[in-house]
């Protein structure tokens, strides 16, 4: 950054740390989306209610991928198996939980082309939300800066450099959601 005024500085790496975070979100949701391959992250943030309470699963129990189609999930306590098959039905994978008493096994089935075509779309739907994160968190910053414009803390030329230094911030980042919604269409669409 190149401004020397304290309150832009402030502003500006308030608004990079806010967009850091919603980009590293949209990689994080985009993790939940299946691929022809078993992860643990599909199923790790699932609430399991376990003794009264929403839990997430990776709280309750190990994942393990031991084929590249399947998971394996073994509770810490067997007394959350119930909770947790319960948890992965009610979900949106589309598997069915085999419970052994012991330990889950999921098995994914290949996708179909259909199916991944609807995934390509959950997710660009996920990169198009990521990107007004991005928009929105600009709007605020600037919005903050025109206030102290108009109350003499900064000049008008100030704002102007700073605006041009947030635009390009905003563009950088809009465009790490784009470069990782490519890497995950391919990986959707890869066979």
């Amino acid at each position: 950054m190149v401004t020397l005024d304290p309150m832009i500085d402030e502003t500006m790496l308030d608004a990079m740390e806010k967009m850091d975070k919603a980009v590293e979100h949209t990689q994080t949701q985009f993790s939940t989306v299946r691929t022809g391959r078993a992860a643990p992250a599909l199923v790790e943030r699932l609430n399991v209610e376990y003794y009264g309470a929403p839990v997430p699963l990776q709280q309750l129990a190990a994942i393990q991928v031991p084929e590249a189609r399947m998971l394996l999930i073994k509770p810490h306590d067997t007394g959350a198996l119930a909770g947790i098959e319960k948890a992965i039905r009610d979900s949106d994978l589309g598997v069915a939980p085999n419970n052994d008493g012991v330990v889950i096994r999921l098995n994914f089935p290949s996708l179909t082309e259909e199916r991944r075509r609807e995934y390509v779309k959950v997710v660009k739907h996920m990169a198009e939300e990521g990107r007004i994160a991005v928009r929105n968190i600009r709007r605020d910053a600037r919005k903050h800066m025109e206030h102290a414009e108009k109350d003499g803390e900064i000049s008008a030329d100030e704002l102007d450099r700073a605006e041009k230094e947030l635009e390009k911030v905003t563009h950088d980042h809009v465009e790490r959601i784009d470069r990782a919604l490519g890497n995950k269409e391919e990986e959707l669409l890869e066979v």
